[in-house]
């Protein structure tokens, strides 16, 4: 009988280079392949700590052909990695498809015969190799009860987002999401129309050369925003409204 490789899910930094554990550095040195979202980017980590490894594209574009060779080289004996571009694989990005398509419930009519047919005994064994997040970075740092939250990954670009605005203020919940900055001031606009007065910890480019934590009500930070330069509405953000 043929043995499996291992798939691990491992955490990058979610801007600081030097937040990688050493055990995911451990792992990225010890697999046969390493699967990211962009390979530009994960070979600048790589580079970083001296690691040289093949890399296999794999992102929310990639096709069920690339999950297919993904599966033959698992069963060929093949141990892999997959990251990121940043923080921790599964959240916002495709790696709970890959996982749902490794495991024994998946249930994808669309793959092969033989690789829906593998029963429990043959279950590919899936490692999560923890480390860093934004959730949990912004959420260390907001001072208010994190005890119980909702997590909303970004907003929907057109239809539906002023759904999701209503369902974050009317949570009982403090709510964490991302959000670009191309779109953060109309974030801000209408999260102020469906409640006025509601609270904001912001994280911009955590963990990075700017970083910027911002507190307060929704209205003051949206006019300190608008007053800004505009060489200074850089980043990417993590908001938590409660």
């Amino acid at each position: 009988m043929n043995e499996f490789g291992k798939l691990y899910i491992v955490a990058t930094p979610i801007g600081n280079l030097e937040d990688i554990t050493l055990r995911a550095l451990k792992i990225l040195r010890d697999v046969d392949l390493i699967l990211c979202e962009d390979t530009r980017v994960t070979k600048k980590l790589l580079d970083r700590y001296e690691i040289s490894k093949p890399l296999l594209s794999y992102h929310h574009h990639s096709k069920l052909s690339r999950v297919e060779k993904i599966i033959e080289h698992l069963e060929n004996g093949k141990n892999m990695a997959l990251v990121s571009d940043a923080g921790t694989p599964g959240i916002s990005d495709p790696g709970n498809e890959l996982i749902a398509n490794l495991t024994p419930a998946r249930s994808l009519s669309s793959l092969p015969a033989d690789v829906e047919g593998r029963g429990s005994e043959d279950e590919i064994e899936i490692i999560p190799i923890p480390g860093a997040s934004a959730i949990t970075t912004l959420a260390s740092v907001a001072g208010i009860n994190m005890s119980k939250f909702s997590f909303l990954g970004f907003p929907p670009h057109k239809k539906g987002r002023e759904t999701f605005f209503r369902e974050v203020v009317e949570s009982k919940y403090p709510v964490i999401y991302f959000e670009s900055v191309h779109r953060f001031l109309k974030n801000l606009e209408l999260l102020e129309k469906f409640k006025p007065d509601a609270k904001l910890v912001i994280g911009r480019e955590l963990t990075k050369m700017f970083e910027e934590i911002l507190r307060g009500e929704i209205g003051e930070i949206r006019e300190k925003w608008e007053k800004r330069a505009e060489k200074e509405k850089r980043g990417e953000f993590v908001i938590i409204v409660y």
